[in-house]
């Protein structure tokens, strides 16, 4: 069977001219934004929390994750995030200089880690505040062969995990959501030939259909997101509730995704305060 290279992209606070909801007028402006100590605090937060622990305990532990930030990021989080790629074999630090056109900046960060020898580059996006169970990495993987006569077509096909659960994080307090959001940024793989110099970022994911065949496995829970007061995107979409007890969501929270639920509400009752959380704006 061919090797498949499974490569994931985080943006952490990067500094760019676009890809972002939110807009400013000028970089400057951005620069304060992402920049300002409490909004960081916060990241790091979610960012150590809830996407770290799944990711570091996965069962295939084959896999890259670049994280993207840029080079004057404020210390002591690019400390932080140095010593997080000496430590994880898995991650990759890309320091990309501020670049108005979004995609090539994105490129620049994932283009060195792309394995020469690899057909086939199973692309990831990975929020700083999602989260993908310890088995997605060896699920996208395994399953590539259901698809894989799509992809022969035009070298792309996409495997979408839809079932997960939501947290909504406030000042209330911690709430599970259990959701099926199709092609939700965790748990979407899109599958690319080595050569096509495109990675995740290039496909909008709530219209992915327009770029490549895909499909669905819903039967598994592959990933959690959270709701907050710093999301660019601040609402749960287009999607459809599934059943899960309380007690059983908070269980899968531990096992599959390694959350610590205490640790979790206990940190943010620490956390600098929130701002309200607002819609975004239409597509």
């Amino acid at each position: 069977m061919t090797r498949i290279q499974m490569l994931g992209l985080c943006r952490f606070s990067y500094l760019g001219g676009a890809g972002f909801q939110i807009e400013h007028d000028t970089i400057e402006q951005r620069r304060a934004f992402l920049y300002e100590p409490a909004r960081l605090a916060r990241r790091w937060f979610w960012f150590e929390n809830v996407a770290l622990p799944g990711l570091i305990a996965q069962t295939d532990p084959d896999f890259t994750l670049v994280v993207m930030t840029g080079p004057d990021l404020p210390e002591p989080y690019l400390g932080m995030l140095r010593d997080l790629a000496a430590t994880v074999p898995q991650i990759e630090l890309e320091l990309v200089e501020p670049m108005e056109a979004h995609l090539d900046a994105c490129m620049a960060a994932i283009a060195p880690h792309v394995e020469p020898s690899a057909a086939i580059v199973g692309h990831f996006r990975h929020d700083d505040d999602d989260a993908v169970s310890v088995d997605y990495i060896a699920a996208a993987r395994a399953d590539f062969p259901l698809v894989q006569l799509a992809f022969a077509r035009s070298r792309r096909a996409s495997i979408d995990y839809p079932r997960g659960l939501v947290l909504h994080a406030d000042d209330k307090g911690l709430r599970i959501e259990a959701r099926m959001i199709h092609n939700a940024v965790a748990g979407l793989t899109i599958y690319l030939g080595a050569e096509l110099p495109r990675s995740a970022v290039h496909y909008a994911h709530w219209k992915l259909a327009l770029s490549m065949p895909g499909l669905v496995l819903g039967s598994q829970p592959r990933f959690v997101r959270v709701l907050h007061g710093d999301n660019d995107s601040g609402a749960v979409g287009a999607s459809y509730p599934w059943r899960i007890g309380t007690a059983e969501a908070e269980a899968m929270l531990a096992d599959r995704f390694r959350l610590d639920l205490p640790a979790l509400r206990q940190g943010m009752r620490e956390l600098p305060r929130q701002p309200e959380a607002s819609e975004p704006p239409a597509d």
